[in-house]
């Protein structure tokens, strides 16, 4: 059974907070990606955009993402963007259990709009708003569908309740086969 468990999913859907639970509940390490890549780079994601555009946030989010790849008994809340890369979709497949956090552009955007981190820390990628969350949900769901091996929907759950169905679904998940 691996002994990694990345949480996917767009900003807003939870995964800090129900990645926190479950590390919990596992006697686990808890990683927030997004955190050791502002802690690593002494700068908001906003101002790593700011200063880099996309592709050098992308660079750094892949390098992040490659060293908790390396961890063990842990569980990892990835940045909502990171399977935009092939590389990143594979790591996540071959090295850990990956949770995808799924709910309707609305309620994302509720969440976003009513959490105020959200605009010091992050940038607005499409022009922000509630247009902005349902274009990038669009081409990003194919993505988080493609790597995840269980999908939670969080609009109607808890967080405690988001937690149990992921470790329902670990804990009776069968390693994918290598070939």
């Amino acid at each position: 059974m691996s002994r990694l468990i990345y949480l996917i999913g767009y900003r807003g859907s939870g995964k800090t907070t129900i990645g926190r639970l479950l590390a919990e509940r596992l006697g686990w390490a808890f990683v927030d990606a997004d955190a050791c890549l502002e802690e690593r780079y002494d700068k908001s994601i906003k101002e790593i955009f700011a200063g880099e555009e996309e592709a050098g946030f992308r660079d750094k989010e892949s390098a992040i993402l490659g060293e908790l790849a390396r961890r063990t008994d842990a569980v990892i809340a990835t940045g909502g963007g990171v399977v935009l890369r092939d590389a990143n979709r594979d790591l996540l497949r071959r090295t850990g259990f990956v949770a995808w956090l799924s709910a309707d552009a609305a309620t994302l955007w509720a969440r976003i709009r009513d959490d105020p981190t959200t605009a010091a820390r992050r940038p607005a990628l499409a022009g922000g708003g509630p247009a902005e969350v349902r274009d990038l949900v669009a081409v990003r769901e194919p993505l988080y569908r493609a790597c995840a091996d269980v999908e939670v929907g969080v609009a109607d759950r808890s967080p405690s309740e988001a937690a149990d169905a992921i470790l329902a679904a670990w804990a009776s998940h069968s390693p994918k086969s290598s070939g």
